[in-house]
């Protein structure tokens, strides 16, 4: 039975159930339960901690797991990044209190950094030839310095709220750009076919978020200018309608454009235009 790893708690936690059960595996807990088995796919989710998860994929204890690119990187786990999963996207940055003017290239050896990523950061500092102090926190950092812990921090950043609140302020650019991420044992993948199919359930759904189905009437004479805004992805679905010189046009379309569709399409001359989003696809 293929064994993966979803994180147990935290910011991907919720993302990663979700995105599993849009697949259509059933892995919905119902209390604090380690795993739950899906015997219709043959595969069983097991919950732990999302710092842990590539720990256990490297060593062959599981076969996939989700985890953040940045806890990714300070494990040093050898595993495949089969894919990005497109949430829990964040920065990981350096901050120091608002009134400071400096870089990260400022710090000096006399300068203490908290933080829950000790192996990045010490990396990090290794790269910029500096020889700061790291002092490893396991949480809630952002109050070490006030605590006089530590003179600069080094932690996940999404909306920067908590690091305003704390007085703080980023510099520098980010050290990793992070985002949930799907991971395997080294040749996993490849190998087991139960892999391949959630592998491939899971594109399914990230390509679904990305695109929007457009479906619309439209006078034959405009068909090329309408082939132009929503190309499809070979080409869009073009059907006679009983109106004499009309067609109606189907065609995937990326969601991210989809108010500037509506407004070209309107402009020539296009009626009953409707948006659906898509469930799954596989393109």
């Amino acid at each position: 039975m293929l064994q993966i790893a979803l994180p147990n708690k935290g910011a991907l936690s919720e993302g990663a159930a979700t995105l599993a059960s849009e697949a259509g595996y059933h892995c919905s807990r119902r209390g604090r339960e380690l795993s739950v088995r899906d015997t219709d796919h043959g595969v069983e989710f097991v919950f732990l901690r999302p710092r842990d998860i590539a720990t256990y994929v490297s060593k062959g204890i599981i076969d996939l797991g989700v985890t953040g690119l940045d806890l990714l990187h300070d494990s040093g786990a050898d595993v495949t990044q089969v894919m990005p999963l497109e949430f829990g996207k964040a920065r990981f940055c350096y901050a120091v209190p608002k009134e400071q003017d400096i870089t990260p290239d400022d710090f000096t050896a006399d300068t203490r950094i908290a933080t829950s990523y000790v192996n990045v950061v010490q990396r990090d500092l290794e790269q910029r030839g500096i020889d700061a102090t790291v002092v490893p926190l396991d949480g809630a950092v952002e109050i070490s310095i006030q605590l006089g812990v530590a003179d600069a921090i080094a932690d996940v950043v999404q909306t920067g709220r908590t690091i305003d609140e704390a007085g703080l302020k980023v510099i520098g650019d980010p050290i990793i750009a992070s985002q949930a991420m799907l991971v395997a044992q080294n040749g996993t993948v490849a190998d087991h076919e139960a892999a391949r199919h959630f592998q491939e359930r899971i594109k399914g759904i990230l390509m679904a978020r990305s695109y929007i189905m457009v479906e619309y009437d439209l006078p034959t004479s405009k068909l090329d200018a309408a082939h132009t805004i929503t190309p499809g992805i070979e080409s869009p679905t073009v059907s006679p309608l009983s109106k004499d010189g009309w067609v109606a046009v189907k065609a995937m379309a990326k969601q991210s454009r989809v108010n500037e569709i509506m407004d070209d399409l309107t402009d020539i001359g296009a009626k009953g235009i409707i948006i659906t989003d898509i469930r799954t696809c596989r393109i």
